[in-house]
């Protein structure tokens, strides 16, 4: 299989945060691109750089030699994928569809296997870098399948991503993404209690991110999400209610595999706490509200 600009024909289904710069760095990549979103609206800008609108992923693949889908909660891209009016349903022999979704291992496993026995080739490739990632195509892309198709995207992966990684057979990709969630999760909490402890110490913060950022404590979290708490920045480059749905996946996953991740379970509860509190549609990086709350502390007011 060989994929370039102006043979491939690529298609991309769900333009949200992250995917609407993903999909504008293949069409400035040069791939011609189908596309479909549940609210078109929010594929206009893509449109208006070429891309055509579609009514269903059906009909993207349909129209595509490659498919990439980049949606919500495992429910949504089983739909995606399998359903009906799914990417499967539409695609031709030899297609490629590409999750870049965080979801469940048995699911990129499930996807796998009913792709090959129309023979069709499936890949699961989840993210991590967040909005910022997404728009300087810098993202870390996690992937699982056959190699040697994984190795035939080359040009794609490079278009949206900086860290391109192959994990292995499929469902890999999603088992690493579930590793990078578990560092996250509990180092948020880290970057969270240390910015109220110096708070509450009458510590200048921004003073105090001089000295501690490049440090041993200094981390991507820290570097990136440390100055929007400070500034009470809470715009979604990942939604809370996205990330509770990450690490319900993990803990499942360590469930089934009999290994104890109290750290992982504390976080998930102080971001479903978030969620509690009319935050689940902010940035993960409003998980300080909650701590911040629980010692009465009007963070946004300080």
């Amino acid at each position: 299989m060989k994929i370039q600009p102006g043979e491939t024909k690529l298609g991309f289904i769900g333009t949200g945060v992250m995917g609407k710069s993903m999909a504008g760095h293949l069409i400035d990549a040069g791939f011609s691109l189908s596309i479909y979103s549940r609210t078109k609206e929010k594929s206009q800008p893509l449109l208006d750089k070429g891309a055509t609108w579609c009514e269903s992923p059906k009909a993207v693949a349909e129209n595509s030699d490659v498919v990439f889908a980049i949606v919500g909660f495992p429910s949504d891209v089983r739909e995606v994928f399998l359903g009906d009016e799914g990417m499967l349903a539409g695609a031709k022999a030899g297609a490629v569809l590409v999750d870049m979704t965080t979801s469940e291992p048995s699911l990129a496993v499930e996807i796998y296997e009913a792709a090959k026995a129309k023979q069709v080739h499936a890949v699961d490739a989840p993210v991590s870098g967040g909005d910022v990632g997404a728009k300087n195509a810098a993202l870390s892309i996690m992937i699982g399948g056959d190699e040697e198709i994984v190795s035939a995207l080359q040009p794609c992966w490079e278009a949206m991503g900086k860290t391109i990684v192959y994990q292995g057979k499929a469902g890999s990709g999603q088992h690493t993404k579930m590793v990078n969630q578990t560092l996250i999760a509990t180092g948020m909490i880290g970057v969270c209690e240390a910015l109220l402890y110096g708070y509450k110490a009458g510590l200048d913060l921004e003073t105090v991110m001089k000295s501690v950022s490049s440090g041993a404590a200094g981390s991507w979290s820290l570097a990136n999400y440390g100055p929007r708490m400070m500034g009470n920045d809470f715009d979604p480059g990942f939604f809370v209610e996205h990330f509770i749905k990450d690490m319900g996946i993990a803990l499942a996953e360590a469930r089934r595999m009999q290994i104890s991740m109290p750290g992982l379970a504390l976080a998930q509860q102080l971001y479903i706490s978030l969620q509690a509190i009319g935050h689940g549609r902010d940035g993960v990086q409003a998980l300080i509200l909650a701590l911040a709350e629980m010692s009465k502390i009007d963070w946004t007011s300080r």
